[in-house]
């Protein structure tokens, strides 16, 4: 609860200083989109990476190479989701009258 009450002092300031409804969201989602986004898929990208490592260079049988296989699952879903949302956003962006 704490957070998010942090969270929501942070944005104050953003919102007392923005006209509309439309600014506040768009400076919204282009911070998410200039900062939090490249870090998520790097993250997503750096799983992939793991896993593609530990199942093709380690050699540690069987089950590391199970280990490898769903961390690169787990990678190629998290660059799916994260497409995906940043599609719907674009979608939503583009929909929200000014």
């Amino acid at each position: 609860m704490r957070f998010l009450l942090s969270a929501l002092a942070l944005l104050l300031p953003v919102q007392a200083q923005a006209a509309s409804l439309k600014e506040l969201t768009e400076d919204l989602v282009g911070f998410a989109n200039n900062s939090i986004v490249p870090l998520i898929y790097a993250l997503a990208f750096l799983v992939f990476i793991i896993g593609m490592v530990r199942y093709f260079f380690l050699e540690q049988g069987e089950e590391g190479r199970e280990k490898g296989k769903q961390l690169m699952l787990w990678g190629i879903i998290g660059f799916v989701v994260m497409f995906s949302v940043w599609g719907i956003v674009r979608l939503l962006m583009t929909a929200l009258p000014g």
